[in-house]
């Protein structure tokens, strides 16, 4: 089974930080793919049962960027 995963993420304002939201978020394992819609700040992640929120919110913190719920 499969699960989506909304975010939240405040302080992506450009192409640059949209490209590093996708990589760190990609590179989480069980992540089949990532959405990004920059202007409203907001991250959808498909991903199997077993990716859990507070996974991908650690995954953005370690490239710089707060994740919240969407």
């Amino acid at each position: 089974m499969s699960q989506t995963i909304q975010l939240s993420v405040p302080d992506m304002t450009c192409g640059h930080c949209k490209a590093s939201v996708e990589k760190a978020l990609g590179a989480t394992a069980g992540v089949q793919a990532v959405s990004v819609d920059l202007p409203n700040k907001k991250v959808a992640v498909q991903a199997d049962d077993q990716v859990s929120f507070e996974a991908l919110v650690q995954a953005l913190d370690e490239v710089g960027f707060t994740g919240e719920a969407a």
